[in-house]
């Protein structure tokens, strides 16, 4: 059961990549004063309101994004995986974050740690303390396992609930019912960023893949007031991926937090391989 969490939280790590392809490069977002909004607009087009309530469907020209911003964080939380060949529910998982730069794991069980992981801007490195082993990854090796480009920004955004893709001049807003929708063209991705009028938080994302029609939804729930910043509480994840015998394969996935605390002190980061391991990747 050890070696499956800690293969399952990888896949929650590295599930979203494999839908999400090569990230954009540039930006066009500046931030506020405050650090807790992104002004988003559509090119250089002057901007009103956009309490102006258009029609359904029409374009947007500004919309203001709540933004969570942190030194480090803290999270109590329980993760569940579901897929053709695992299935755990509610597994325990405590999560530290030093911002753009560090994401710890530690995985516990019948009140024991079972196995911890550590994500930096260069590796991934999980070790599994019941079977005595660790598996180690780097971006490099899995953009070409899997096709993909693989970095950390992409993982940060998504644990915190930040927009994942920033805005280039080709992205636009519509309004539908209560949401402000994105749209973006992210090399081979339609990417419908679902931005919700009550609080200006993202609340869905979905992104289709044009050649194959994969798709990967998020959903971020329970949203509560953390130090000032609207904070998901519960994210949902459901990857539909079309297999090379052409049989739809489907992931989900919940990351449900207990706790979350953005503090201004490091919570600390031990993370230490015994010689006694033995390396299985």
């Amino acid at each position: 059961m050890s070696n499956k969490i800690t293969i399952g939280l990888l896949a929650m790590c590295l599930t979203w990549f494999a839908a999400c392809h090569k990230p954009r490069s540039s930006k066009n977002t500046s931030q506020s004063s405050s650090g807790d909004t992104t002004l988003i607009t559509k090119g250089t087009e002057p901007t009103d309101s956009v309490t102006a309530a258009p029609n359904a469907g029409e374009s947007m020209p500004e919309v203001k994004v709540s933004e969570v911003d942190f030194d480090y964080l803290t999270a109590k939380s329980k993760f569940s995986f579901k897929s053709a060949k695992q299935d755990f529910d509610n597994t325990n998982v405590n999560i530290r974050m030093k911002k753009d730069s560090i994401i710890w794991l530690s995985v516990t069980g019948v009140g024991l740690e079972v196995a911890r992981g550590v994500i930096t801007r260069d590796s991934i490195v999980f070790m599994d303390k019941i079977h005595r082993d660790y598996f180690v990854f780097n971006y490099e090796q899995l953009s070409k396992q899997y096709n993909f480009d693989l970095n950390f920004d992409l993982l940060q955004s998504v644990v915190i609930g930040n927009m994942p893709f920033e805005m280039q001049g080709d992205g636009r807003f519509v309004k539908e019912n209560d949401f402000y929708i994105l749209k973006q063209l992210v090399n081979r991705l339609e990417v419908d960023n679902y931005i919700a009028e009550k609080n200006q938080k993202l609340s869905r994302l979905k992104a289709t893949e044009l050649p194959t029609q994969n798709t990967f939804t998020l959903d971020y729930e329970d949203f509560r007031e953390v130090s000032s910043f609207l904070f998901p509480f519960t994210s949902l994840i459901n990857l539909n991926v079309l297999s090379k015998d052409q049989q739809m394969k489907e992931t989900t996935m919940r990351l449900k937090h207990s706790k979350v605390e953005l503090v201004n002190k490091s919570p600390g980061f031990p993370f230490n391989v015994p010689s006694s391991y033995k390396r299985k990747r």
